[in-house]
């Protein structure tokens, strides 16, 4: 850890001393450490470690509140377990809300008086931010998207290049030449954004959601300037890079001149965009959004694609993305999508609201660092997959795709992981 400069130490504690509300001193202040969060956390239950427990986390954050804004902190901070901030107290906590959290608010539902731990650890990590405290990895893949337009750092005409290949895969299978993968048409009635991870690592997944755009005879494009629907500085704590990527995005969507901004299938991005760029730009939208998620219940609601679920007959089960289920409140109309489409679906136990994180979310798959932590707190994940006994697991999410193809490869779990779009594109009758 780098010596830090008073500077940086005055500008993380204004994130402690200005919040606008009373949220933060509220759920510092509230946490009873009667343990029940500890039971909910994938981290404590693989390491029963007890500073993995999210009550150590909100601590972490609660003394070095107390050390500098209360009367007690400041004259007897022993008295009341108050933490300076220096080197040691940085590098624990970088561990901790880093390297030990994906933010996926599991924790919350199942505390006893409703912490919102996962803000509080959103907290600490702008903190770290402003201490020059972002694990080096993740601070790159922010970069990346700050300099290039996606957190890839895909140049474009490897983009079109892509697109282009599935748009020539898309007309081969429909035996269509006017079959098309629009880029850059104004005024359609969908932006459609995408995962950065499809372009480059799971091209299919961008002609299987052109499949059904063909199926519904929808108006849609995506923009080979700003396509890429992540926000990884959500993850960093950088709201001022946070910002500039919202910004991006909802200055494209006014330059295209479209209806409605669709979600991919990316959970933390859907999130970022949705409900958190609205606060960091101080707007409300001009323009709909709307999860791919929704876009496609209304399809098959409408009968504006027909699907055959017999051509899905193999044993399914649905892993939740934290963003989508739990954070979103999209688990029913996953479900219902997927019911649509699938003849044979077994979930996991717990599910839904309750489901366990994969372990890739809160920036970990960014963090190459925690790499053997993360696929250790996986095995819970592993472990319901295998209990299902299905051969295909589903997720609206492409961190969650990547994550879950890693543990199925570490615990030999032998199924594949498909996204929604891909699954409802396989059960499409033209």
């Amino acid at each position: 850890m780098k010596k830090i400069t008073p500077e940086q130490i005055e500008k993380a504690l204004s994130i402690l001393k200005e919040n606008k509300d009373s949220k933060l001193i509220t759920h510092l202040n509230a946490c009873v450490h009667c343990g029940l969060c500890g039971t909910s956390c994938m981290y404590y239950l693989a390491t029963e470690d007890p500073k993995m427990m999210p009550a150590y986390k909100v601590d972490m954050v609660a003394s070095i509140y107390r050390r500098y804004c209360t009367v007690f902190g400041k004259i007897l901070p022993a008295w009341v377990r108050a933490r300076e901030i220096n080197e040691y107290t940085v590098e624990e906590m970088i561990d901790a809300l880093f390297g030990s959290c994906t933010m996926c608010g599991r924790c919350v539902k199942h505390c006893s008086i409703g912490v919102d731990i996962s803000y509080i650890v959103r907290i600490g990590r702008m903190m770290l931010a402003a201490l020059d405290g972002v694990p080096e990895s993740l601070q790159a893949t922010v970069n990346a998207a700050i300099e290039t337009g996606n957190n890839m750092a895909i140049p474009t005409p490897e983009f079109v290049d892509t697109i282009q290949w599935m748009e020539e895969e898309l007309q081969d299978e429909l035996n269509d030449p006017e079959a098309k993968i629009p880029l850059d048409e104004p005024n359609k009635k969908l932006l459609y954004t995408l995962n950065p991870r499809e372009p480059k690592f799971f091209p299919l997944s961008i002609s299987a959601v052109a499949k059904i755009f063909y199926a519904a005879k929808e108006s849609w494009t995506i923009s080979t300037a700003m396509y890429d629907i992540t926000n990884y500085a959500f993850f960093s704590g950088d709201n001022e890079k946070a910002r500039i990527i919202a910004q991006r995005l909802t200055d494209e969507m006014e330059k295209m001149g479209c209806e409605t901004l669709v979600l991919g299938e990316c959970g933390h991005g859907a999130r970022a965009v949705r409900w958190e760029a609205p606060n960091w730009l101080d707007i409300k939208f001009d323009f709909k959004t709307l999860n791919l998620i929704e876009l496609l219940g209304n399809y098959l609601r409408e009968n504006r694609i027909k699907v055959d679920k017999s051509l899905n007959n193999k044993t399914y089960t649905i892993h939740d993305p934290c963003n989508i289920s739990r954070n979103g409140g999209l688990m029913h109309e996953l479900r219902f999508v997927i019911h649509q489409c699938v003849e044979n679906v077994v979930e996991m136990n717990p599910h839904g609201e309750d489901s366990f994180c994969c372990g890739g979310g809160g920036g970990q798959l960014a963090m190459s660092e925690y790499n053997e932590r993360r696929l250790k707190t996986g095995k819970i994940k592993a472990d319901q997959i295998k209990a299902t006994g299905a051969q295909v697991v589903i997720t609206p999410c492409h961190n969650c795709v990547d994550q879950l193809m890693q543990l199925n490869a570490t615990y030999k779990l032998g199924v594949q992981i498909k996204t929604v779009a891909e699954v409802v594109a396989d059960a499409i009758v033209l």
